[in-house]
């Protein structure tokens, strides 16, 4: 598993910490969470597409500065790409929606619970990214602010189509 920024340097003994971290990590083949309008959201449903998943909240400074750069992920069509985003540390569910809605989020928001943490992946802080590629698999993930130019420089960077 990469992250999607990949001029960090982690130590070895923390990059094998996080290894045996995400191996031990048992993760659903596929996701099913509803957002906050109803509808029903699969990672199977979603099969030819890049999926990204971004664990966020309300009061995270990091969080707030990398919402438009989802919003322009989503809504570009180029790029073959779906944002969910899922709340967490929250009061109520009409918090989260208002401050979505005041900040123009256009991509699907999903009220976070442990259910859907055991489904994508742990939160190991916020924001926390999971990118799945068009095949539904988990390629990477990024603790800590992420930017539209590092996710579309790392989907260009990956093959049209998967290697047999």
């Amino acid at each position: 598993m990469q992250t999607l920024q990949s001029v960090r340097f982690y130590p070895m003994w923390l990059a094998g910490l996080l290894l045996a971290l995400a191996s031990s990590w048992v993760q659903a083949a596929d996701f099913k969470v509803t957002d906050t309008n109803g509808k029903t959201h699969t990672l199977s449903g979603y099969k030819g597409k890049w999926v990204l998943v971004n664990y966020w909240a309300t009061w995270c400074p990091p969080c707030l500065e990398e919402i438009p750069d989802l919003i322009a992920l989503h809504g570009n069509k180029k790029n073959n790409l779906v944002v969910i985003g899922v709340a967490m540390d929250y009061r109520n569910a009409k918090q989260v929606t208002d401050f979505a809605d005041g900040l123009l989020v256009d991509y699907p928001i999903v009220l976070g619970t442990p259910r859907v943490v055991r489904q994508i992946g742990p939160v190991q802080g916020l924001p926390t990214t999971y990118l799945y590629n068009p095949e539904g698999k988990m390629v990477a993930q990024q603790v800590g602010l992420i930017t539209r130019a590092a996710v579309e420089n790392y989907i260009a960077g990956k093959p049209a189509r998967p290697k047999k």
